[in-house]
C-alpha cells in the first residue's frame, strides 16, 4: 500500500465519559462513526494500557466494518482528555503510533474546537462544560495550553461543576457565615428539595459526593440572579469570567499571532447552552481590558468532534503531524478549501452528536 492510496482520515473526540470516533474519505465524504465509552487513561487502573486497548478496538471495528485497514488511513487527529501536561501527551503518542498512525495530532480537547470554529484553523479556544480549559494554535501552527489542571493550580475557576459549587456556598453563606442576603437561596433549596436551612449542608454534600448534583438546572439559576442584578450571584460570574479572560489573554500573548484579529472560540455547553448572555459579557469585557488585540468571538455550534475530522485532513494535505515535530511547533496553518469544511460540518451535524 503506498501513501497516495491512504485516502482516509479519523477523527477521536475522547472525553471522560464518551469518545467518538469518526471516518471520513480524504476528500471530507463521511463514512462511518462510532461512539463508544471513555478512553481517558485517567479512567483506569491501568491508565495508558486501557486507553490503547480501547481505542485500538474501537478504530479496528470502525475500519474493519467498512473494508478498511490502517495501511489505508492517511492521518489521524486525536483531541484527548487528560492529554494536558507534556508526559501525559508523550505517553498518549506512544498509544496512537502502537495503534499504528504514522501522521497524527494528539492533543488536548481545546483545541478541537479551534479547528472546528475558525475557519482560519488558528486561534484561542475557551472550553467551559463541565470543566474548563484554554488551548490556542498560532497560525504558524505552534500549541499553547493554559489551564486543565484544577482551580488551584492554574486557575481553574469556571466549568459547570465549579460554578454549581460556588452557587451552593452563596446560599450556605447567606445562611451562616454573613454572606449578603441572596435570591439564589429559595430556588436553590426548591430546586434540591431540602426542607429547611438546618439540612442545606447535608443534602448539598450528598449531591458533591453521589454526583447527583443538577449542575445544568444550577447554573441556570446562577445566571438568571446575576443577570437580575443579585451581589453573590454577579460576584462568582465576575469572578469566573475574570479567570476565564486571564486565560484566554495569556494563551494569546504565548503565541505569536502578529497583527490580524484572533479568533476566539467558545467551547462547550456553559458556553453555547446559556440562557443569559450575561457570563459572556463580562468574558469579553474583561478580556477588551487585558489585550489590545481586536478579538472575534465566535461560539461553537458544531460538535467539537468535526475540529478533529478537519485536522486530520489538514494533516493529509500536508500540515506536518506530531511525529514530524513532536513539540507541535512547526506547522504552518492550512487553510481547506471552505466547501469541504461545509461539507465536513453538516455531516457531523447529522450525527446529532
Amino acid at each position: 500500500m503506498t501513501a497516495s492510496s491512504a485516502s482516509y482520515v479519523i477523527g477521536v473526540d475522547g472525553g471522560n465519559s464518551k469518545t467518538d470516533y469518526l471516518l471520513f474519505d480524504a476528500e471530507g465524504s463521511f463514512v462511518d462513526h462510532i461512539r463508544s465509552g471513555t478512553c481517558s487513561h485517567e479512567r483506569f487502573p491501568d491508565g495508558y494500557e486501557s486507553a490503547y486497548r480501547i481505542m485500538d478496538e474501537q478504530i479496528r471495528r470502525l475500519l474493519e466494518r467498512n473494508g478498511l485497514s490502517m495501511e489505508q488511513v492517511a492521518a489521524g487527529a486525536f483531541g484527548l482528555a487528560g492529554a494536558d501536561i507534556a508526559s501525559q501527551k508523550r505517553n498518549l503518542r506512544r498509544v496512537v503510533e502502537r495503534i499504528g498512525f504514522s501522521r497524527y495530532a494528539v492533543d488536548n480537547d481545546s483545541f478541537l474546537g479551534i479547528k472546528a470554529g475558525s475557519e482560519q484553523g488558528f486561534g484561542i479556544c475557551s472550553v467551559n462544560g463541565s470543566g474548563t480549559v484554554t488551548g490556542g494554535i498560532s497560525p504558524g501552527g505552534a500549541r499553547l495550553q493554559v489551564g486543565g489542571v484544577g482551580s488551584d493550580l492554574s486557575g481553574d475557576e469556571a466549568g459547570g461543576y465549579y460554578l454549581a459549587r460556588r452557587t451552593l456556598r452563596a446560599v450556605y453563606d447567606s445562611f451562616y457565615r454573613l454572606g449578603p442576603a441572596t435570591r439564589l437561596a429559595e430556588p436553590v433549596m426548591r430546586l434540591l428539595g431540602v426542607p429547611s436551612e438546618e439540612l442545606f449542608i447535608d443534602f448539598a454534600v450528598e449531591g458533591l459526593i453521589e454526583r447527583t448534583l443538577p449542575t445544568t438546572e444550577l447554573i441556570r439559576l446562577l445566571l438568571a440572579a446575576a443577570e437580575a442584578g443579585d451581589a453573590a450571584a454577579l460576584g462568582i460570574v465576575d469572578h469566573s469570567a475574570r479567570q476565564l479572560a486571564l486565560s484566554t489573554v495569556g494563551c494569546l500573548n504565548g503565541l505569536d499571532f502578529g497583527d490580524s484579529e484572533v479568533d476566539v472560540v467558545l467551547a462547550g455547553s456553559v458556553w453555547a447552552k446559556a440562557e443569559s448572555p450575561v457570563l459572556a459579557d463580562l468574558y469579553r469585557k474583561h478580556v477588551a481590558s487585558l489585550t489590545g488585540r481586536r478579538c472575534r468571538f465566535v461560539t461553537l455550534r458544531v460538535p467539537p468532534a468535526t475540529g478533529a475530522v478537519l485536522w486530520a485532513l489538514e494533516l493529509a494535505r500536508g500540515l506536518p503531524a506530531d511525529a514530524d515535530s513532536p513539540r507541535g511547533g512547526a506547522a504552518p496553518a492550512r487553510l481547506l478549501d471552505p466547501a469541504l469544511r461545509r461539507r465536513v460540518i453538516q455531516a457531523v451535524e447529522r450525527l446529532g452528536l
